[in-house]
């Protein structure tokens, strides 16, 4: 049975053990994987489209204002490459897990994620894979975006939905705030599951997170191609990353 309590996320990355800590490795092995997969096939139309996933519970509360400031530039990163659409989806408290529409418009969709506020209660990343399935079903996904720091639910079951969205073409990324050996166990899973790719970030690598959740959103709106307009257009950052990619 899953424990009550959650793992304390560290608010100082410095309390973790040095061999914990996301290092240039993981970033490099996580841009890696994303410039090895093919770009998403979008079907009719010319949007990709984007499920971003966020964990709402307590235990993110002393880093949520930073995660949300980060997550809403992820916004406006594409909004400059165009041809995404983007679904939020978040959970927190006593059952709840709620979504919004799809959205074009990158200022919409940052300015609803400022509304949302971390309420106590368990994950419910099933309710997050089950969601991105029939969403997929409905219509091509290009990727799920899922950011958290605890897992409370059986690996086993997550795996399954895992796999039944992996059948449907949609590569989870997961980003790991914090460390919980636990979370870090089914993430990878999940994103070994689907195709996708697993890393960790903390409160000090802001700009590390910045350029992989951008990487991750341009990827879904059209793949390497996309990173590589992107950085003759924009140069400094988007530059250093696809200089990572390749």
């Amino acid at each position: 049975m899953p424990s009550d309590k959650k793992t304390p996320v560290p608010k100082d990355a410095t309390q973790q053990p040095a061999e914990q800590r996301p290092n240039a490795d993981d970033v490099g092995a996580f841009l890696a994987k994303v410039r090895s997969m093919p770009a998403p096939v979008t079907g009719s139309g010319d949007h990709g489209r984007l499920i971003f996933a966020m964990d709402a519970t307590m235990s993110r509360q002393p880093t949520w204002d930073m995660a949300l400031g980060l997550q809403a530039d992820m916004f406006h990163e594409v909004k400059s490459v165009g041809g995404l659409d983007v679904q939020l989806i978040y959970f927190r408290g006593f059952g709840e897990c709620r979504s919004s529409k799809w959205v074009s418009d990158p200022d919409a969709l940052a300015q609803l994620m400022t509304t949302v506020q971390c309420r106590g209660g368990h994950t419910q990343i099933r309710k997050v894979l089950l969601h991105a399935k029939r969403e997929a079903e409905q219509h091509k996904v290009g990727a799920l975006v899922y950011v958290g720091d605890c897992m409370e639910e059986r690996i086993d079951d997550l795996a399954q939905h895992a796999g039944e969205l992996s059948l449907l073409g949609v590569p989870v990324f997961l980003f790991q705030e914090g460390y919980e050996p636990r979370a870090e166990q089914a993430f990878r899973e999940i994103a070994r599951l689907t195709r996708g790719a697993y890393c960790r970030f903390d409160a000090g690598a802001a700009t590390q997170l910045r350029e992989l959740l951008s990487a991750v959103a341009v990827y879904a709106a059209g793949g390497a191609k996309a990173l590589e307009d992107l950085s003759a257009a924009r140069g400094g950052g988007a530059r250093l990353l696809l200089e990572q990619l390749k």
